[in-house]
């Protein structure tokens, strides 16, 4: 059996199963019980701010939520698989025993294996064509998904702590998560274990660092300069701890030396800053505009108003002529 402990906290070596229940015969994982509850919290919370923030309707916001948790699903499985392709492709057989053999491991998510930039680029892009078709600013449908999936990314690493999985390297820091292996069982009971390490709790750090990020975002909401603002945000957020976290953990997806997601983390932070910039110049340029426009508005009200009095002086001055002309001297 498995065991967890966090010595420098004084959190003695204690196990968790990975499944819950079974139901039908089939074990239901925690793993899934956290993604699902996540993906119930983030719902509702997106149809709060839809309705809310963004002055759309409930209806919309359910619309949206099921086609994201279809698409956002698939694709998080697919990202996966393509990364780790080697290990899903049946080669054993005949071609029809291979197709069906490697159909079989890339549906098997009951086996694990999702990852979360596949569910958010698949969710951005179901995000879209929705909008496009329902008519909508697609901005706004990325501004309400932004705080929406950092509350399951928060509820989803906790599962990856009970599947003892997605940690990082080897460490000796107070909050070193120790990680204990016994295959006859007697570890717990004789204190030595068959294999133990003490690393990095990395799902811990991101799970803290995404509720942060969700905290930020929700009070930031209310104030909102403009559309896309949240979804920029998110990505500085996320993308910069997600950059550097991964850094940490033993179990990245590689393309070629570069760590992914690391390098799309620091892609999504670079995006995310630039959103913001473009805003920020662009407010600048219309209130110097703003300025201008004042400026000559109040110069030509100025000129208006030295011209009347001349103009009135003048005409004065011509009654009074003809009034002088009127007069003619006394017999």
């Amino acid at each position: 059996m498995n065991y967890i402990s966090f010595p420098g906290l004084g959190i003695e070596p204690f196990h968790i199963d990975k499944v819950a229940f079974s139901l039908f015969g089939r074990d239901v994982a925690w793993y899934g019980i956290l993604i699902t509850l996540g993906m119930i919290l983030a719902v509702m919370y997106a149809n709060y701010v839809g309705v809310k923030r963004e002055k759309l309707e409930s209806d919309l916001i359910i619309d949206l939520a099921f086609f994201i948790i279809v698409f956002g699903v698939t694709g998080a499985r697919l990202y996966y698989v393509i990364f780790e392709w080697d290990s899903y492709v049946v080669t054993s057989g005949d071609f029809l025993y291979n197709l069906g053999g490697t159909l079989k491991n890339i549906i098997s998510v009951w086996n694990g294996g999702l990852a979360i930039y596949g569910g958010i680029l698949a969710g951005l892009l179901t995000a879209y064509i929705f909008a496009k078709i329902r008519k909508v600013p697609f901005v706004k449908l990325f501004d309400i998904l932004a705080p929406t999936v950092m509350i399951g990314q928060i509820i989803g690493r906790w599962g990856n702590f009970i599947n003892m999985e997605a940690h990082g390297g080897e460490t000796n820091l107070p909050w070193r998560m120790g990680l204990h292996y016994s295959w006859n069982g007697s570890g717990i009971e004789s204190g030595v274990w068959d294999k133990e390490m003490f690393v990095h709790p990395t799902f811990l750090y991101e799970s803290l660092w995404n509720l942060l990020g969700f905290v930020i975002l929700h009070n930031v909401y209310k104030k909102k300069k403009f559309d896309g603002q949240m979804f920029a945000m998110y990505l500085v957020w996320y993308g910069f701890g997600r950059m550097l976290i991964e850094g940490l953990r033993t179990d990245s997806l590689y393309l070629g030396s570069v760590r992914i997601s690391q390098l799309v983390g620091a892609v999504s932070c670079i995006i995310g800053i630039a959103i913001i910039l473009l805003y920020v110049f662009s407010s600048r340029r219309k209130a110097a505009q703003a300025v201008a426009y004042t400026s000559v508005y109040d110069k030509l009200n100025t000129d208006t108003a030295a011209a009347e009095p001349a103009e009135k002086n003048t005409e004065e001055n011509d009654v009074e002529n003809k009034e002088d002309d009127s007069i003619t001297p006394a017999e």
